[in-house]
C-alpha cells in the first residue's frame, strides 16, 4: 500500500499494528496487514514488561516473518502505557529497567532489520529536579543511540498531545529537536531523529507545513492520524494533501506509517482513505 503527493512522489505505508487490526490478536495482525496490502508494519512495545520471555520475543518475530512483512518500527519500552505511563528513560530510578528492555530491542533489531525505534521521553516526576531527569534521559538515549545505531537503527523522539499524556514535557517540534540535538552532541552519533506525528503536532497547534519546512532534515519518520480524535485521515481537519506535498517538496524520502485509531473497523477505515482525499492510498 502506498500514499502519493499531488506532485507524484509516492511513499510506501507501514501499518501500526498497535492501533490497526485490533479486531484480531496482536500476533495475527502482521498477517492481517499483509492481507490488506501492506508490506511493512510497526508496533508499540509488543511485550509485557521490560524483560519478556524468550518465547514471547520468538513468537512476535515469527509472526512478522511468517506474514512476509517488514518490521520497520517499534517503540522502546515505555512503562505501563494503559495505566498512563509514557516512557521510563528520564526516570533515574528506572535506568536498569530501560537497559534491560534496550537489550530486547537490540535482539529484535538484529533478527528483523527493524530500523526505527520510538523512545517516549517519560513524564515529569513530582518533586524531582527536571534537570536531573534530563540528564538521565540524555544518558539513556546516548546508550540507545550507540546500541541501536550499531545495528543500523535510528532512535526517534516525538512530542505528544498536551492534556492527554500527563506531565509529558515534549509538546512541540522544537521541544523534540532540542532533545535530538542534545543527544547527538553527547553521543557523537547521528542515529537519533525527530518523529513527525500529524495528530500530536496538530493537536498542539503546530503548523504542519511550517514544521516540515523548518525541520525536514531532522525528520526520521512520519506517522499519519487526523486531528482532533486521532482517527483515520479524513475523519478530522488535517489537510493531508498539503502534508504529503510539503514532505515531497522538501525532499523527504523516509518512512511513513498509518498510526490512527479507526473510527469503525480497520477494514472500513482503510476503504475510506482513497475517497476522502486525493493524496490518500490508491
Amino acid at each position: 500500500m502506498r500514499i502519493s503527493s499531488s506532485g507524484g512522489r509516492s511513499y510506501a505505508l507501514a501499518a501500526n499494528i498497535s492501533l490497526l487490526f485490533t479486531e484480531v490478536d496482536l500476533l495475527d495482525r502482521p498477517a492481517a496487514a499483509a492481507a490488506a496490502g501492506f508490506e511493512a508494519v510497526e508496533s508499540w512495545w509488543p511485550f509485557n514488561g521490560p524483560a519478556p520471555a524468550a518465547s514471547d520475543v520468538d513468537a512476535f518475530v515469527s509472526a512478522v516473518e511468517d506474514a512476509g512483512v517488514a518490521l520497520t518500527g517499534m517503540n522502546l519500552y515505555a512503562g505501563d502505557m494503559p495505566s498512563g505511563e509514557r516512557g521510563v528513560l528520564s526516570d533515574p530510578s528506572r535506568v536498569d529497567e530501560f537497559a534491560t528492555a534496550l537489550r530486547v530491542a537490540a535482539d529484535v533489531a538484529g533478527r528483523t532489520g527493524c530500523a526505527g525505534f520510538n523512545a517516549l521521553y517519560g513524564q515529569r516526576i513530582a518533586g524531582m529536579d527536571p534537570d536531573a531527569q534530563d540528564r538521565t534521559a540524555t544518558a539513556n538515549l546516548t546508550r540507545a543511540v550507540r546500541v541501536l545505531g550499531d545495528l543500523g537503527g535510528v532512535v526517534l523522539i516525538e512530542p505528544l498531545s498536551r492534556g492527554l499524556n500527563g506531565a509529558y514535557p515534549l509538546e512541540s517540534a522544537a521541544d523534540a529537536l532540542a532533545v535530538v540535538h542534545r543527544v547527538r552532541e553527547a553521543s557523537g552519533r547521528d542515529a537519533i531523529a525527530f518523529l513527525f506525528d500529524t495528530f500530536h503536532l496538530a493537536n498542539n497547534g503546530e503548523d504542519l507545513s511550517e514544521v516540515i519546512r523548518r525541520y525536514v532534515v531532522d525528520i526520521g519518520h512520519v506517522q499519519l492520524a487526523d486531528a482532533p480524535g486521532r482517527g483515520e485521515p479524513g475523519s478530522g481537519t488535517i489537510d493531508f494533501e498539503a502534508v504529503l506535498d510539503g514532505l515531497s517538496e522538501a525532499g523527504y524520502t523516509g518512512t511513513v506509517a498509518l498510526e490512527y485509531a479507526p473510527t469503525s473497523t480497520t477494514e472500513t477505515s482503510l476503504a475510506m482513505l482513497s475517497t476522502v482525499n486525493p493524496a490518500m492510498p490508491r
